[in-house]
């Protein structure tokens, strides 16, 4: 294993309250945020929900000369559009995703027969974005046309009912994750790391979410899947710090929990630096160069990447920690909660004691 610092000497566990309170901060302002936007909003505002989440329709538009995000934006608002996302396709340059709420039936959105649309969403893009001038999207003409400036080429509609369903299957799939974890490191471990190691990760996806109801970022079907990648990363960095601690239990027997966790932590520091720096570099470049699309994605791990590392030190240990001094373990754990004085004053006894030679 790389060591990047070696000898590293830092309490940890004394560090554990201020590193505790800042996720209560953190954890607090995340509830104010959704619970005031909540009764602002009338019980829809506490997270940004995406068309996948709320329903919508989300239109690939491809243009010659692909306008701004604005340009088309203020084309939406003409059609009584406020609330709508545009984002760069992720493979094409000349493409752009529409994606505009749930608008259901409107008298002006008729098909050939001119019978009202069930979902408006398609037809209302359509409108706004005929009214485009020249200087925006060249000629303005009927998408359907060869020639024309711009031409929709994929249209995705999901209901409400399908968008509440989606999200109760992501907290399901979260829980059950959870439970997955919980079982593994009960029987691999012991209950205590299991413990300490589920709720780190609850805490690290609702820092995250905290995050995202503070700033309104929006929240859709790959925040989803950064939350669920989330689980695993915490988690093995946490059975890493775990698994030295089984082993050093083993080999100091006669030191206290307190202070082989903290030599554990230090142990396994070069691991988290080389592996979880990497990792926040990786997602840093998604922030910074991914684009419209990945924004929520990258956000999510970027923020994740983060409370991930810092929980298995100021969570999932302590929690441990505490855990087994519940269950018959208190007073091995009591006696490194003054650092081990008497162990160095006894150790350097030791020392200073030394054989003398026996004079006949």
């Amino acid at each position: 294993m790389i060591q990047i610092f070696k000898n590293i000497n830092v309490d940890w566990m004394g560090k554990r309250k201020p590193l505790i309170l800042v996720s209560i901060v953190i954890l607090i302002a995340g509830l104010v945020s959704a619970i005031a936007r909540e009764a602002v909003e009338g019980g829809s505002g506490a997270f940004n929900l995406g068309v996948d989440f709320k329903g919508g329709t989300v239109v690939t538009a491809k243009f010659k000369e692909r306008p701004s995000a604005d340009t088309i934006r203020g084309a939406l608002e003409t059609q009584g559009l406020g609330e709508t996302v545009i984002q760069d396709s992720t493979d094409k340059a000349d493409e752009m995703l529409i994606k505009v709420p749930n608008l259901g039936q409107r008298e002006d959105c008729v098909d050939q027969e001119k019978k009202v649309l069930d979902e408006a969403g398609r037809c209302v893009v359509k409108k706004a974005l005929d009214t485009l001038g020249p200087e925006a999207a060249g000629t303005t003409s009927l998408a359907d046309d060869p020639n024309a400036a711009y031409k929709i080429v994929g249209t995705d509609a999901v209901g409400p009912v399908a968008g509440e369903q989606l999200r109760n299957q992501a907290v399901i799939a979260t829980l059950l994750g959870c439970v997955g974890i919980l079982l593994f490191i009960a029987f691999r471990y012991d209950w205590t790391y299991a413990a300490g190691a589920v709720i780190a990760v609850f805490h690290d996806v609702l820092i995250t979410l905290a995050f995202f109801s503070v700033f309104q970022w929006e929240v859709s079907l790959t925040v989803l899947a950064a939350l669920l990648t989330l689980v695993g990363f915490s988690v093995n960095d946490s059975i890493v710090i775990f698994d030295r601690i089984r082993e050093n239990l083993t080999l100091h027997r006669g030191e206290s929990l307190y202070g082989l966790t903290n030599q554990s932590i230090n142990q396994t520091m070069s691991r988290t630096i080389v592996t979880n720096g990497l990792v926040f570099l990786s997602v840093l470049a998604l922030v910074l160069f991914g684009g419209e699309v990945l924004r929520g994605f990258s956000l999510a791990l970027f923020v994740g990447s983060i409370t991930g590392t810092y929980s298995t030190i100021a969570i999932a240990s302590p929690i441990a920690i505490w855990w087994q001094s519940k269950l018959g373990g208190q007073a091995r754990v009591k006696e490194a909660i003054v650092p081990q004085a008497g162990e160095k004053l006894a150790s350097s006894s030791r020392r200073s004691v030394t054989r003398r030679p026996v004079t006949r």
